[in-house]
C-alpha cells in the first residue's frame, strides 16, 4: 500500500497559524435538562461500546389533519403534482394514431382505454393504494425502498446499530396477525440471505431512479414542443424549424432561473393549472354537446375488445400513445412528502380526474366529426375567440410541468447522495420556507445540454412521445414490484389481495411495457440509453464506495491500538480541537494512522465524526448524534455519529460545529451526573470545581480553533486485479471523483480551517 501525506509539515505548519486566529462562535450557555435513558449494547469493538444519544425526544412530522389545512394543502398540490399529467392531452391522441384514424369507432375504442387507463393506474392503484405505503409522510422508489431496508437487513453496507431504531422516524408499525406474520418472515429470512436479492433491491432502486431524471428530461422537451407547436395552428408560416427553435429558447430560460428557487414564483403555479384544468373541462363539455355526445358510449369497454379484433397489431402498438395520458403519475406519489396523501386524494377525485375525463372527451366528440385532424388534436378542438388565451395557458402550464420534474430530478440526486449510489456533487437549499426546494448547479446544466439536444434531434413529439412512454411504464412497474413487497413484509396484506393487485395492475402495466418497448428504435431507446449511461455512473461510484468501506472497516484501528500508538509515539500536543471525518461507523479508520506516522501532532480533542444516511425520511436534529468518549489517557477522543435521512439537507458546515459542540457539552454533562451518581459526594464536588472554567477541556480546546482533518483517499486497484476492475477503479470511479466536486466543496469547509490527509488504498 502506497502511502503520501497532503501539504506536508509546512501546510500543518500554516494551518496551526491560521488556528490560532480562529474564535469560535457564541454558543448557548445552558441547555435544558434531560432525562438520562441509557443502555449498555453489545458491538463489534469496544470503539462502539455504549454510543449514547444525547436526548430521548421523541419527534412527529405529521401535519395538522384538519379540513382547513388538507383543502389549502390541496389547492396548492394541483400546481405542484399535476402539471405533468394535466398537460397530457396535448399529445395524447395525436401520439394514439400517428398514422391518422381507419375507422370512426375507433375513437371510441382509444377514449374507452383513455378512461379505464386514468382510472386504473392514477386514481385506484397510485391515490387510493400507493399513497399509504408512504414513509413517514415521504414518497417514492427511495421510500419503498427505506421502508424494505428498515424491516429487512438488504442493506449491503454492514453500518446498521441498535440505536438507529430508537429514531422516531425508525418505527414501523405492524399487523400482528399470526399465518400473515409467518409469510412475512419468510420472506424477510430468504432476502437476508440473498446476497442476489439484496444486489436486486438496490439495482431496481438505481434504475428506478434512472428512469425518473430521464422523465426529468423528456418532460420539458415533449410538454413544451406541443404546446408551443400549436401556434402554427393560428399561424400557418410558422414553420417546424422555427418552432423547434421558440422551444429550445423556452427550455434555455428554464434551466437557466433554477438556481433561483422556485418558491418566488412558487405561488402563481396552482393558479395557472387550475385556469388550465377550467378551460379543458368547459371546451370539453362545450366539443361533447357541440359535436357528438354518443362518445359516452367509450363507458362500456366492449368498444376496447372491438378496437382490438379491428385494428389487432396496430391497436397493440398504440398503446404506447394511449400510455402517455398517465405521465406524471409516479409525481403522486414521489411529491407526497409536500404535502398530505388526503390533500392529493381530494385535489385528484375533485379537480385533476374530472377535467382529465373531459378534456379527453370532448377531444374524441370532436375527432368523430373531423378525424382527419387528430394530429392537431388539441389546438383544432378549441373554439376561435378561446385559442389565443388557451395557448398562453398552454405554453405556461406545459412549463410549469417541466418545473415540477425538473425539481423532482434534483430532489431524487438528493437522495441518491444518501445511498451513496451518486458521485458528490453540491446540493443547494434554495429556500428557507420550503424544505424540498433543492437545486443542484451540475445535474441542471447537463438536464439544459440533454434538453437540448433531445429537442433538436428529434423535432417531433411523437418520436419523444416514444421514449417518454417506456421511462413512464417502467417506473410504474418498478414501484408495483417495490408495492408487493411491502404487502407482504410490512403491511401483511390477504394473500387473495395481493394475487389481484398483481393479476389487474399487473397484467395491465405489462400489456403497456411490452407495447412501449416495441418501439425501440422508434425513439424508445433514448430512456434507455439515459437509464445505461446514469446506471453505469451509479454502479461504478457504489460499487468502489462500498470496497473502500470494507477496506476501512478491516483495516479499522481499535481503541486498545489508538492507545498503544498515542503512548508509543513521540508527538506533540496542539491546542485545539479537530474533527477528523471518516464514513466507517465502527471503529477508527486506518487512515489516522498514516496521519500520525507522518505528522506527530495532536490535538487536545480530537473527534471522530461518521456522516450515516438512515433508511429513513428525516431525523430530528434532537436525535442526530450519537457520542462515546474513547478512553484514552494523554488526549481526549469521541467518537460521533451524524445520521441523516435520505430527505435531510446536511446544515451549513458553521451551525453544523456550533450544534456539533452543543451536542456534545450535553453528554458530557449526562456522562458526569450517571458518573456523581455512582461516586462519592467528595468526587463529585471535586469534580464540579473542575469543571467550574469548563469541562474537561472541550470548551478550552473550541476557543483555541477548530481544525477539519479531511481523508483524502486515492483508490486504485490492487496487483492481479482483473481488467474490468482496473477500469471500473483506476479510470471510471478517479474520472468521475476527480470531475466533480470534493467533499469539503460539498460541505462548504473554508480552506483555513481545513487539512487534507492523503492516503492510497488498494482494493
Amino acid at each position: 500500500m502506497s502511502n503520501q501525506i497532503s501539504g506536508g509539515v509546512s501546510e500543518v505548519s500554516a494551518a496551526m497559524e491560521d488556528l490560532e486566529q480562529l474564535s469560535p462562535p457564541s454558543l448557548s450557555p445552558q441547555l435544558p435538562e434531560k432525562k438520562l435513558s441509557w443502555q449498555k449494547l453489545r458491538r463489534y469493538d469496544s470503539l462502539d461500546l455504549e454510543s449514547r444519544k444525547v436526548s430521548s425526544h421523541r419527534h412527529s412530522d405529521s401535519k395538522n389533519e384538519n379540513w382547513w389545512t388538507i383543502l389549502q394543502l390541496a389547492f396548492q398540490s394541483i400546481g405542484v403534482v399535476y402539471g405533468d399529467i394535466g398537460t397530457s392531452p396535448l399529445y395524447v391522441f395525436s401520439s394514439t394514431f400517428p398514422d391518422g384514424i381507419n375507422h370512426n369507432d375507433d375513437v371510441l375504442g382509444a377514449l374507452s382505454l383513455i378512461i379505464y387507463t386514468i382510472t386504473l393506474i392514477p386514481l385506484l392503484k397510485y391515490v387510493f393504494i400507493v399513497l399509504k405505503a408512504n414513509d413517514n409522510g415521504e414518497g417514492g422508489t427511495f421510500a419503498l425502498y427505506s421502508l424494505i431496508c428498515r424491516y429487512a437487513k438488504v442493506g449491503l453496507i454492514p453500518n446498521e446499530e441498535i440505536e438507529d431504531r430508537d429514531v422516531s422516524n425508525y418505527q414501523l408499525s405492524l399487523p400482528d396477525d399470526p399465518d400473515r406474520k409467518n409469510r412475512a418472515s419468510k420472506v424477510q429470512s430468504k432476502l437476508e440471505k440473498s446476497h442476489f436479492a439484496k444486489v436486486f433491491l438496490l439495482f431496481a432502486t438505481m434504475l428506478g431512479t434512472s428512469m425518473v431524471i430521464g422523465d426529468g428530461v423528456l418532460t420539458p422537451c415533449i410538454s413544451v414542443l406541443s404546446a408551443v407547436g400549436g401556434i402554427k395552428v393560428a399561424t400557418p408560416s410558422m414553420t417546424e424549424g422555427r418552432i423547434v427553435w421558440a422551444s429550445v429558447a423556452i427550455l434555455v430560460c428554464l434551466f437557466m432561473v433554477q438556481r433561483f428557487g422556485t418558491d418566488k414564483v412558487g405561488y402563481s403555479f396552482a393558479p395557472i393549472i387550475c385556469i388550465w384544468f377550467g378551460f379543458n373541462t368547459g371546451i370539453g363539455i362545450y366539443n361533447f354537446i357541440k359535436y357528438d355526445p354518443t362518445v359516452l358510449k367509450a363507458l362500456n369497454p366492449k368498444y376496447i375488445v372491438e378496437y382490438f379484433q379491428r385494428n389487432k397489431k396496430k391497436a397493440w402498438i398504440s398503446l404506447g400513445g394511449t400510455v402517455l395520458s398517465i405521465t406524471g403519475t409516479e409525481a403522486f406519489f414521489a411529491d407526497v412528502g409536500h404535502f398530505t396523501v388526503r390533500s392529493i386524494q381530494l385535489s385528484m377525485s375533485v379537480v385533476t380526474y374530472p377535467a382529465l375525463i373531459c378534456a379527453y372527451t370532448g377531444q374524441a366528440s370532436f375527432l368523430r366529426k373531423h378525424n382527419n385532424l387528430v394530429a392537431d388534436t388539441f389546438y383544432k378542438s378549441i373554439p376561435g375567440s378561446l385559442y389565443w388565451p388557451m395557448f398562453v395557458v398552454a405554453v405556461s402550464a406545459s412549463i410549469i410541468a417541466s418545473q415540477a420534474m425538473i425539481s423532482g430530478t434534483f430532489s431524487i440526486i438528493q437522495q441518491s447522495l444518501s445511498l451513496g449510489c451518486f458521485p458528490k456533487v453540491k446540493v443547494v437549499h434554495t429556500s428557507d420556507k420550503y424544505e424540498g426546494q433543492v437545486y443542484v448547479p451540475e445535474v441542471n446544466y447537463l438536464l439544459m445540454l440533454a434538453c437540448i439536444g433531445v429537442t433538436l434531434g428529434f423535432k417531433d413529439t411523437t418520436k419523444i412521445g416514444n421514449a417518454y412512454g417506456i421511462a413512464v411504464v417502467f417506473v410504474m412497474t418498478l414501484t408495483s414490484s417495490f408495492l408487493v413487497l411491502v404487502m407482504v413484509m410490512i403491511w401483511k396484506t390477504h394473500i387473495l389481495l395481493i394475487i389481484t393487485y398483481m393479476l389487474v395492475i399487473g397484467s395491465v402495466e405489462f400489456l403497456y411495457l411490452s407495447s412501449v418497448l416495441y418501439k425501440f428504435d422508434q425513439g424508445g431507446y433514448l430512456p434507455l440509453a439515459f437509464a445505461a449511461i446514469l446506471m453505469t455512473i451509479m454502479y461504478v461510484w457504489n460499487s468502489v464506495f462500498r470496497k473502500k468501506y470494507f477496506y476501512e472497516l478491516s483495516h479499522k484501528i481499535s481503541s486498545d491500538k489508538l492507545n498503544e500508538m498515542v503512548n508509543t509515539t513521540s508527538f506533540s500536543r496542539i491546542p485545539g480541537m479537530a474533527l477528523f471525518y471518516s464514513e466507517l461507523v465502527q471503529g477508527i479508520p486506518p487512515i489516522f494512522k498514516h496521519y500520525i506516522e507522518h505528522v506527530p501532532a495532536l490535538h487536545s480533542v480530537l473527534v471522530f465524526v461518521t456522516i450515516k444516511s438512515l433508511p429513513v425520511s428525516k431525523v430530528p436534529v434532537e436525535e442526530r448524534f450519537l457520542f462515546r468518549q474513547v478512553e484514552t489517557r494523554e488526549i481526549d477522543v469521541f467518537r460521533c455519529v451524524v445520521r441523516y435521512g435520505y430527505m435531510d439537507v446536511h446544515t451549513e458546515q458553521e451551525s453544523f460545529e456550533k450544534i456539533l459542540l452543543e451536542r456534545l457539552r450535553e453528554f458530557k454533562r449526562e456522562q458526569r451526573q450517571l458518573s456523581n451518581g455512582k461516586n462519592g459526594v467528595g468526587e463529585r464536588a471535586e469534580e464540579d470545581d473542575n469543571e467550574e472554567n469548563g469541562f474537561g477541556g472541550v470548551e478550552e480546546a473550541w476557543k483555541d480553533g477548530v481544525v477539519h482533518l479531511m481523508g483524502e483517499t486515492e483508490v486504485v486497484a490492487q496487483k492481479g486485479a482483473g481488467f474490468g476492475k482496473r477500469i471500473m477503479i483506476n479510470y471510471a470511479y478517479n474520472f468521475l471523483k476527480k470531475n466533480l466536486r470534493q467533499t469539503d466543496q460539498v460541505f462548504e469547509i473554508p480552506h483555513k480551517h481545513m487539512l487534507k490527509v492523503g492516503m492510497t488504498y488498494e482494493l
